[in-house]
């Protein structure tokens, strides 16, 4: 049988509000970051450019992404574990239009930092998009028993690293990235639904 996290986590549940002030004292400090080292190291932001084109790469990967997501959730339990742990964390308090803000608040200041300031400065080749991707998974430390997490995190920055560099765009990887955490935040409230 599979070893359960304890009844009493290393975090106390979490109330809507401190989730949600969470998201976005994180989504500031993330974009504080990228402006200090853009001015302070003279790093240039990756290119932004609007086109449909992105879009639709960046929907294809983001439904690439949750899928992929989707199966390794099946077949690897400590993977299941470690996200079933912080996705109870994070969204179970959350209500449906709070999704939104899943999505957009990560989203944006995440890849604005690794892959708009962070890559570019480590190198727009494969060192940096395994630099970047490292940091990336980092970020989504809560405990190390969550290493399965930070394990997949850093594999999805090397998919969000590698649409950046192949595109030129960052707007590739912020469409994935969004579109990921709206898609899996959904399905995971609407199997929260059907279990309730």
């Amino acid at each position: 049988m599979a070893e359960q996290f304890p009844e009493n986590p290393e975090f106390e549940p979490l109330s809507r509000t401190q989730v949600l002030i969470a998201m976005g004292v994180t989504a500031i400090v993330l974009l504080l970051i990228a402006r200090l080292w853009m001015q302070l190291g003279s790093v240039p932001l990756l290119s932004f450019q609007w086109s449909a084109q992105a879009l639709w790469l960046g929907l294809g990967l983001g439904l690439g992404i949750t899928a992929a997501s989707s199966l390794v959730y099946y077949t690897w339990s400590a993977y299941r574990q470690s996200a079933d742990y912080y996705l109870e964390l994070v969204l179970k308090p959350l209500v449906w239009p709070d999704l939104i803000w899943l999505g957009l608040l990560p989203g944006l200041s995440e890849e604005l930092l690794f892959r708009g300031v962070m890559l570019p400065a480590f190198g727009l080749n494969i060192e940096g998009v395994l630099l970047s991707s490292l940091c990336f998974g980092v970020l989504h430390l809560s405990s190390l028993k969550q290493w399965p997490y930070v394990v997949w995190a850093t594999v999805i920055g090397l998919a969000l690293g590698a649409s950046a560099i192949e595109t030129g765009n960052l707007l590739v990887p912020i469409v994935a990235h969004i579109s990921t955490n709206w898609i899996s935040s959904s399905l995971w409230k609407w199997g929260e639904k059907s279990r309730g």
